[in-house]
């Protein structure tokens, strides 16, 4: 079965703690200024934050969810290895 990431983009700060702690690079977490709607984001102090996730590279192992002090980021659903996440961007 397949699992998916949750990622609340109103909450994350984009303290790049996630993206540090990936051991499989799957995360990657990019200021855009000036802001555009290409890519789902969060602004915050008028740049826009991203925060891409690499579903092909994700293993589901749960060490950025450890890692966010924000509890910004979950894994839903139950995995098997092999399989890829659906990621979810979240606002509250």
């Amino acid at each position: 079965m397949a699992f998916a990431v949750h990622v609340n983009l109103d909450r994350c700060t984009g303290c790049n703690n996630c993206v540090v702690a990936c051991p499989v690079n799957a995360l990657e977490l990019h200021t855009v200024d000036p802001v555009t709607k290409e890519k789902i984001y969060s602004v915050r102090d008028g740049k826009a934050i991203t925060l891409d996730i690499k579903s092909e590279l994700c293993a589901g192992c749960g060490v950025c969810v450890e890692a966010c002090p924000y509890d910004v980021i979950r894994l839903k659903g139950h995995w098997e290895e092999g399989t890829k996440p659906t990621v979810v961007y979240v606002t509250e």
